[in-house]
């Protein structure tokens, strides 16, 4: 050791892990924190039963009982590769997700049955998963020092996980927003059309099919939302369904008009969905080129990524009401599962007996206009055969690609049955249409995994990531929202999407010159991409464009995020949680070895015998003396 840090790196082992942070509504908190503004000291125990902890310890959870009880002082949680297969589920979200959003009344049902709703209560306590080298360093860590253990050692992790919020006591959005120690959950949607719409054209618009997915998800952890199946697998598919559609000629003479929309804060009561609308309704730069009115139907590519089984590809297509819209839908995907027999693919309508469509933001679709005709495509019917529904487990071992495929390749059929208007869409047309496999491939590999994960071939086609392993938790919108925001305060995950789209809904430029953008696009029509790569980027024309997404109760207003008033003509604003993230300075978890207080008390109480032994020794010594020297 050759330095103070040397020593300490001897001293302290910093592990790896994903927190459980403090998150407000306009009611309360969820999520968790240390209780105060001091970081968090407990001994690490290994336990079986929560009942025999007597004392607040920092707990190594090692068994798939979580049991949260006032003795704990810290938990974390290992992290496993085949924990998958031992727990028969976990879900830490409600049996119906997101209720309060549904257009119908029957909001008991349960659609998550395994749903334990923990991610929605408070914590005064800290919680970390470790990382699989987190989990290593702790288990090396005990093993080390239980060879060297003495009785009056013990081994500790200490917490910081100190929330803003909890430093200045405010306690729900309204008060940390005025206080600005918290952000608003937020982000940035993204929505772009095949081919780009031309808005300076005399001619009739054309109807609208709106293609939806969500980019979001939503886990115990902050930090490890993966989301595989719940929802990226329908973002997967729907980003193949576009590039499979982009190959196909004369989509420009088609009758209808093909919208993709690709949500953020879904899981968080709908934010991009409700901003997209509300957008509509101010007729924003954002949705420049789209009028809602013109929308004749919203198919949702949902959860997608399970519907293999036993060799045969299983969609449950759930739809909302019975009008002619949503009649041309169900059977445009029957033909279009006709057209797939080779690839065995079923297609079933939902059951008759479900309360309505599940959890999905074609509920706010429906909310907002209830004469919207709408189909869902799901790998379930009842409930959710998705077992770690919004948790940290629902990653890649939990979805199949051949199912994503499936999806991508029903989807990209119907639309282009749908867009037709003709009866008889020729096979030949329908063969043509065809999911690049490899590209699915790659998609899972770099939104669902580390490894290449966003250092991938593809997504660095497009953007620099700030980060290799992928998350897709909504995160905080940090300025003030634009239709055209700083890219540094726009999420990877957006960035690429907002690239791929429009590089994959583009047309050739007519006019010669540079494509190159250090001079700029020219007119709405162009859009700058591959900006981030060479700091040129290329012009292409493309109707892609980024909508803000975050509550539509928040406004901001010089500098500061204010909640308005709730309008009770406004059902969905109304119920709206308003959701925002504590702020906090610094966010780490350390294991040492220190000596138990009790040990501490003995050396002190020894030493004072000691020192009250030597002084009566000294007293007596120095008594003695004096006599004897009276005596001479």
């Amino acid at each position: 050791m050759e330095s103070v840090p040397d020593l300490q790196n001897t001293m302290y082992n910093v592990v790896d892990g994903y927190p459980c942070v403090r998150l407000l509504n306009v009611s309360g908190t969820i999520g968790c924190s240390n209780p105060g503004r001091d970081k968090v000291v407990a001994p690490i125990v290994r336990f079986e039963n929560v009942d025999e902890i007597s004392e607040p310890s920092a707990i190594l959870v090692i068994s798939d009982d979580i049991s949260f009880a006032s003795k704990v002082g810290g938990v974390l949680v290992e992290s496993g590769a085949d924990l998958q297969n031992k727990l028969k589920g976990f879900s830490p979200d409600q049996k119906f997700p997101q209720a309060e959003f549904a257009p119908y009344d029957n909001i008991n049902y349960k659609w998550n049955p395994i749903g334990s709703g923990i991610m929605w209560k408070s914590y005064n306590f800290p919680v970390f998963l470790l990382t699989e080298s987190g989990t290593k360093t702790l288990r090396e860590f005990i093993v080390k020092n239980d060879d060297k253990s003495k009785s009056y050692t013990s081994n500790v992790a200490e917490f910081d996980l100190v929330m803003q919020t909890m430093r200045s006591g405010t306690h729900d959005s309204e008060s940390c927003l005025k206080e600005a120690t918290c952000l608003p959950l937020g982000g940035y949607s993204v929505w772009s059309s095949l081919p780009p719409i031309n808005v300076s054209s005399l001619k009739k618009p054309k109807s609208i099919i709106l293609t939806v997915a969500s980019m979001d998800s939503a886990s115990f952890f902050r930090d490890k939302s993966l989301g595989a199946d719940s929802p990226i697998s329908g973002l997967i598919a729907l980003l193949a369904a576009v590039d499979a559609l982009s190959r196909v000629n004369g989509l420009g003479d088609l009758s209808k008009q093909l919208v993709f929309g690709v949500f953020t804060g879904e899981a968080w009561g709908y934010l991009g969905s409700r901003r997209f609308l509300l957008e509509l309704d101010m007729h924003s730069d954002a949705v420049h080129g789209l009028d809602s009115s013109l929308f004749e139907t919203v198919i949702e590519i949902g959860s997608v990524g399970k519907g293999f089984s036993q060799g045969v590809n299983n969609f449950f297509a759930h739809t909302k009401g019975d009008s002619s819209p949503t009649n041309q839908t169900k059977a445009a995907l029957k033909r279009a599962q006709e057209s797939l027999q080779t690839e065995n693919i079923k297609i079933t309508p939902a059951s008759a007996s479900n309360p309505g469509i599940p959890p999905s933001s074609l509920m706010v679709f429906s909310k907002k206009n209830p004469a919207i005709s709408g189909v869902v495509l799901e790998d379930f019917d009842s409930v959710f055969v998705n077992k770690f529904y919004h948790s940290h487990l629902d990653d890649l071992s939990n979805v199949n690609s051949s199912a994503v495929v499936a999806a991508a390749s029903l989807v990209a059929r119907t639309l282009y049955i749908l867009a037709s208007e003709t009866k008889d869409v020729q096979d030949s047309a329908l063969t043509s249409i065809n999911v690049n496999v490899s590209l699915v491939e790659q998609l899972m590999g770099c939104l669902l995994d580390c490894d290449p994960g966003l250092s991938c071939e593809l997504v660095k086609k497009y953007i620099s990531p700030a980060s290799t392993c992928p998350g897709h938790y909504v995160g905080v919108i940090q300025d003030e929202p634009s239709s055209t925001p700083y890219s540094g305060y726009i999420n990877d995950v957006p960035r690429f999407i907002w690239n791929f789209l429009a590089d994959r809904t583009s047309i050739s430029r007519e006019h010669n010159g540079s494509s190159n953008c250090q001079n700029g696009c020219n007119g709405r029509d162009e859009v700058c991409i591959k900006a981030e790569i060479d700091g040129k980027g290329v012009c292409v024309l493309s109707t892609t464009r980024y909508v803000p997404a975050y509550s539509t109760r928040l406004k901001f207003e010089s500098g500061v995020w204010n909640v308005l008033p709730a309008n009770s003509s406004d059902s969905m604003g109304v119920v709206d949680p308003v959701w925002t993230e504590s702020n906090w300075n610094s966010i780490s978890m350390r294991i040492y070895t220190i000596q138990v207080a009790a040990y501490d008390r003995l050396i002190l109480f020894v030493g004072v015998i000691l020192t009250i032994l030597a002084y009566l020794a000294i007293t007596v010594t120095k008594a003695l003396a004096i006599k004897a020297m009276k005596r001479d």
